[in-house]
């Protein structure tokens, strides 16, 4: 059953906000999906900020980048919180949100997904690589950060459970660090232009368990906004761009974008 926060944006049932998405996503040519935490709490995975996340056991001051470069106690402390982070995300499944984003790439109804998620749920989903744009990174394998040598997360992950405090690369003995975002860490270039850039061309958007609140990726819907895209924000709650877009659904994503999928295929003469 889908949830209902609040009143529908002009009057619109949510049967109606439903069917004008579907009918936007058959008829668009370059659609853009922007998911955010909100999709990986749905699979089970804790996120940061709400109540009981990640950020009511550890400071959130004790983890940046510059911290891990300087002192072994803060890479002891940031290896400890992301072996407690893995375990749940390693186990995590795709839930309907993910498995609506990877049909319309099947149906050829998706120019890319850009996430703010570093579980890899969306490859677990059947999304391939090439449609994935990973603004944060991944928690799926480490890398050294002098030398640049990529490894396994599972491998790294055995050394701690052996009793490794802090890995360190093989080849150099550089730091090992998860290959995800940090405080302080620099976006990754490549990857924050081709956002930008999809984002810019994408005659739709869709934002799915987003807050909107993390800079720069939470502008990349005003970018695709001013440059003439419709913008459908799906969150559980409100955020900082409601009132400019097209259409707001607050509410569960699965159920949403499984609602969303159906009416899709419908249109499409497709069955299930």
């Amino acid at each position: 059953m889908i949830q209902i926060y609040g009143i529908p944006r002009q009057g619109w049932s949510m049967e109606e906000k439903l069917k004008q998405v579907a009918q936007w996503v058959i008829h668009s040519k370059r659609i853009v999906v922007f998911s955010g935490a909100g999709l990986s709490t749905e699979s089970g995975i804790p996120d940061f900020r709400s109540p009981g996340g990640v950020w009511d056991r550890y400071n959130p001051e004790d983890f940046y980048f510059h911290n891990f470069l300087s002192s072994e106690a803060s890479r002891e402390k940031y290896w400890q919180m992301a072996t407690e982070m893995y375990e749940p995300m390693k186990k995590a499944q795709p839930n309907l949100a993910h498995l609506a984003i990877a049909e319309m790439e099947r149906l050829c109804k998706l120019d890319c997904v850009i996430t703010q998620n570093i579980d890899g749920l969306h490859f677990k989903a059947g999304n391939s690589e090439e449609k994935v744009i990973q603004l944060h990174g991944t928690a799926m394998y480490v890398s050294c950060l002098s030398c640049k040598k990529k490894y396994d997360r599972d491998e790294i992950q055995e050394r701690i459970r052996k009793g490794v405090k802090v890995p360190y690369c093989d080849d150099c003995s550089g730091p090992l660090k998860p290959a995800t975002i940090s405080f302080g860490q620099s976006m990754p270039e490549k990857e924050t232009e081709e956002a930008y850039h999809r984002s810019s061309l994408s005659d739709l958007f869709i934002v799915i368990g987003s807050s909107l609140v993390v800079q720069p990726a939470a502008s990349m819907p005003l970018v695709a906004k001013r440059n003439g895209a419709k913008l459908v924000i799906i969150n559980r709650d409100p955020t900082p761009y409601d009132d400019m877009a097209d259409i707001v659904i607050h509410g569960q994503a699965g159920p949403i974008m499984d609602s969303i999928l159906k009416k899709v295929k419908q249109g499409l003469g497709i069955g299930d």
